[in-house]
């Protein structure tokens, strides 16, 4: 497949260790190195397998994570007689949080620019919301996990044929943004329905992922066992840029 997607437009090496902290409910100062080394590894895996090309920054993490592992299971390692290696992790992330939290204050800040020329939200769509309670944060790695869990339920992956695609990226992506024009909001599983072929449903995956890179899809999850939520984030002239 020659398509691939940049995942440095998305997120980066420090996004997927918080990602594996967070679904591993541990403490960032008592990280299992051994366990999240493991897991970033395979996410690595998934995406060299989903073609999606990763930064440098990834396996410079990947190596660092490596060493930190194998210098704990040194014999000779003792807690009280030098620095708990970890910290070489979490004085970044504890950093890189601090200025997500940053950010996302900023970003809930109101700008004049977006609010004056926006149209006014559904009132009983924002209540509805409303009602449901905050969601959590949806990334990259989130809709990894997810399509991996999809794939691999109930054998499904040894039931999908390998075939070549009939759609390509760029038709599946056209796809996906009329879909998103007529609902305006998508469940993740339910882009995956009707298709008994692996290859469509890497491409309906990397499409998916074009259009959260492009910023015209935004993700989100009402709770940590909903289904993940797919917004449309576009008007009429951005969509038909990308079809």
């Amino acid at each position: 497949m020659e398509y691939q997607v940049k995942l440095e437009i998305f997120e980066g090496p420090l996004d997927l260790l918080l990602h594996l902290i967070h679904k591993n409910e541990v403490d960032i100062f008592d990280i299992p190195i051994a366990t999240i080394t493991d897991q970033y590894l395979e996410y690595l895996e998934m995406m060299k397998a989903l073609n999606i090309s990763v930064a440098a920054d990834f396996l410079v993490m990947a190596s660092t994570l490596i060493h930190i592992k194998s210098k704990m299971l040194l014999p000779d390692y003792s807690e009280e007689d030098e620095e708990d290696p970890r910290v070489e992790i979490t004085r970044p992330l504890l950093e890189y949080m601090h200025l997500k939290s940053a950010a996302q204050d900023l970003a809930e800040m109101e700008i004049l620019a977006r609010d004056v020329f926006t149209r006014p939200g559904d009132i009983s769509l924002r209540k509805q919301l409303e009602e449901e309670g905050p969601e959590l944060e949806a990334n990259i790695f989130l809709l990894i996990s997810a399509f991996k869990r999809i794939v691999e339920e109930e054998g499904l992956d040894s039931r999908l044929r390998i075939e070549p695609p009939r759609w390509s990226v760029k038709e599946k992506t056209a796809y996906l943004l009329a879909e998103l024009r007529a609902k305006r909001m998508l469940y993740f599983r339910d882009v995956f329905k009707n298709q008994s072929n692996l290859s469509e449903f890497i491409v309906t995956f990397l499409a998916l992922l074009e259009l959260v890179r492009a910023g015209l899809v935004s993700i989100s999850q009402p709770t940590e066992e909903s289904d993940i939520r797919l917004r449309a984030r576009f008007d009429e002239e951005e969509a038909e840029e990308h079809e």
